[in-house]
């Protein structure tokens, strides 16, 4: 029987984690319109409400039920505001693991909300779904998103040559493939150890405007 991950709510001092429903579709649609949303991801362009629909209609809850993976709205807890989302792909439960991905919104980065959502994320995967690894992949002139990746604690395994496509956006306002190197990543349990009291001692969540 294929395991699945349950939908389920994940809370942090700032943030709520959840399923993504019909009302995020307006919001959804913009975050993925975003020029480093494009730049970095194999999302279509442009993306609109009717894409936004089919993604948290049909396409999140078949990768669940596949026990593929998780998509999950990153919400701020006091204005309820989507800023941004959580993925979780490529899940082998016999291995215990999955790879984990994420977004925020243009509006708001600055604020750390990719590392406190990923850290909260993996923890709960450790915890209560007893996962043994998490994996995080970012494309190498992506700094910004391997700072995430090193914020929360993740381990650089190594280097995936030439395996990322990435995306220049040309005068006429298209888009053209340019290939680059995957920069791998690693999350154990035990490096979990001491990263939010890290987190903590550097001020927090530090803020990053690339998302992987």
């Amino acid at each position: 029987m294929t395991s699945t991950f349950p939908n389920i709510s994940i809370s942090t001092e700032r943030l709520v984690l959840r399923p993504l429903d019909e009302d995020d579709v307006p919001a959804l649609a913009a975050m993925m319109n975003d020029e480093q949303v494009a730049a970095w991801t194999d999302v279509p362009q442009p993306f609109d409400e009717d894409a936004a629909r089919t993604w948290i209609t049909e396409h999140a809850p078949a990768e669940r039920a596949a026990g593929r993976g998780l998509d999950l709205a990153v919400t701020e807890f006091l204005t309820q505001r989507l800023v941004g989302v959580i993925q979780l792909t490529k899940t082998n439960w016999r291995v215990r693991s999955t790879e984990l991905s994420y977004i925020v919104a243009p509006w708001a980065r600055g604020e750390g909300y990719a590392s406190e959502a990923a850290l909260a994320t993996a923890q709960w995967l450790f915890g209560d779904q007893k996962l043994e690894r998490v994996e995080l992949r970012t494309a190498a002139d992506n700094t910004a998103s391997q700072q995430v990746a090193q914020k929360i604690g993740s381990i650089s395994e190594g280097v995936l040559r030439n395996a990322c496509i990435a995306h220049v956006r040309a005068d006429d306002g298209t888009w053209t493939d340019t290939r680059t190197d995957f920069i791998v990543w690693s999350l154990l349990p035990e490096d979990l150890d001491g990263a939010a009291e890290h987190l903590a001692d550097t001020g927090g969540f530090a803020s990053f405007t690339d998302w992987s």
